[in-house]
């Protein structure tokens, strides 16, 4: 049972968390515009445990992007006291691999309808 609960708390936390992050992208243009969808997409399957490998698999893949930019293009350490590094995006990828591996858990639409 705690296994299913651990599944259940990771899910709604990094669903809530691409949930909030995706709605400044919905005002931009272009690419920003197809991840804020992306992101709201996955964050939404998340949340309802629905499709939650392939889900992860594609906000992973977003993670690993950000992460990139972060490191390569705007220079960010991994963590500092002034700005914020790249520490976060590696857990949220972390939960994700985390998720595509296990899959959703028991208290999930995928568990209801395909039986894992």
């Amino acid at each position: 049972m705690s296994f299913t609960l651990a599944l259940l708390a990771l899910r709604l936390t990094i669903g809530a968390i691409f949930l909030y992050h995706c709605r400044p992208k919905f005002s931009q243009k272009g690419f920003m515009q197809f991840i804020g969808v992306a992101e709201f997409a996955g964050g939404m399957a998340m949340i309802l445990g629905f499709l939650v490998q392939f889900a992860a698999l594609g906000l992973g893949i977003i993670m690993l992007g950000a992460i990139w930019k972060k490191i390569n293009e705007w220079h960010m350490p991994f963590s500092a006291m002034d700005k914020t590094g790249w520490e976060f995006d590696l857990m949220i990828l972390a939960g994700c691999t985390a998720l595509m591996l296990l899959g959703g858990g028991s208290m999930s639409i995928d568990w209801m309808v395909l039986g894992r």
